[in-house]
């Protein structure tokens, strides 16, 4: 287990930096000066050439990649170029929405999905596996920002039960997990859609599997065996998908938070890009790969637990 785990982190160290290396060279290549974009058009050559040189931006590309890592590794992002303020603060106070958003929609696209999904292998063939195989094809053929326009006509125009937008802060934490809500709803469908048609198809591929009517000739009745025996073997493709819809959450989510006005990364990422203050977009898109490396290698690891001979193959 120890060489499993060991190769594991030197996947996911490797993957950063190769990411990181990435990210700079894809700002570097965008066209447009940041000093030139925050003095405006009526800039004079030798002030943009002192906001350059302030900025750091005068200096060799590898200089600027070596700084902006060695700092990172220290917890320290640099200074936004637009709001003047450390970077790593920005990226905290919006952390406390965006991170909340996905766990939130993370746990609703779980809580639909499964027991769907079970329903649906469960009773293959009948009305409700065909309800559920009509609906979740429905779910992944519309997106989530369409499902955040409708859910905002809904249940903020029309019943006036949400409100459309913003959010009001952690000091009420009822009155947040509302404002969150839609949001996370808008998010959960799709990816519910997808995850319940993963888990029935991995529960009846388990179902015929030889150990199923083993199970089955000794008694037990085909709810019995898919509880005890067949839901667990189908437990690795589910942990899959749920690795990957933790990095659809987080792409989708820039989209979402700005349908509905949350100040999280989402946000943050698109008024960096809009302002080209890249030391904001080029630590928040490193922070988003490394949180989806991170649960791919905690997905890893659930792999390992779940099955044992995963250890030895690699």
């Amino acid at each position: 287990m120890a060489r499993y785990l060991a190769l594991r982190l030197a996947i996911l160290a490797g993957t950063l930096f190769a990411a990181s290396v990435v990210i700079f060279l894809a700002l570097e290549v965008i066209p447009g000066d940041a000093a030139a974009f925050m003095l405006g058009l009526n800039a004079q050559p030798d002030t943009v050439a002192a906001l350059r040189a302030e900025l750091g931006l005068d200096q060799p590309a590898l200089w600027r990649y070596l700084g902006w890592i060695g700092g990172a590794l220290q917890g320290d992002f640099g200074l936004s170029y637009t709001y003047k303020v450390p970077v790593a603060e920005l990226i905290g106070d919006r952390l406390w929405v965006s991170l909340p958003l996905t766990l939130y929609a993370l746990a609703l696209s779980t809580a639909i999905a499964l027991p769907v999904g079970i329903l649906a292998a469960a009773r293959r063939g009948g009305p409700a596996d065909i309800t559920v195989m009509g609906a979740t094809q429905l779910g992944i053929a519309v997106p989530n920002f369409w499902f955040a326009m409708m859910l905002v006509a809904l249940f903020a125009i029309s019943l006036r039960w949400f409100s459309a937008g913003g959010f009001p802060g952690w000091a009420d934490p009822l009155a947040a997990l509302k404002a969150l809500t839609l949001p996370a709803v808008a998010l959960a469908l799709p990816q519910a859609s997808i995850l319940a048609r993963v888990m029935r198809s991995a529960l009846i591929e388990c179902l015929g599997e030889d150990y199923i009517r083993t199970a089955r000739a000794k008694g037990l009745t085909r709810g019995q065996a898919l509880r005890r025996h067949a839901l667990r073997n189908a437990l690795i493709p589910v942990l899959t998908i749920l690795g990957m819809q933790f990095s659809f959450l987080i792409a989708g989510a820039i989209i979402i938070e700005n349908v509905f006005f949350l100040p999280g990364l989402g946000r943050l990422v698109f008024q960096g890009i809009t302002q080209r203050d890249l030391m904001v977009v080029k630590n928040v898109a490193l922070l988003l790969v490394f949180a989806v490396t991170l649960v791919t290698f905690l997905v890893d690891l659930a792999y390992a637990a779940a099955d044992p001979r995963l250890r030895t193959r690699r």
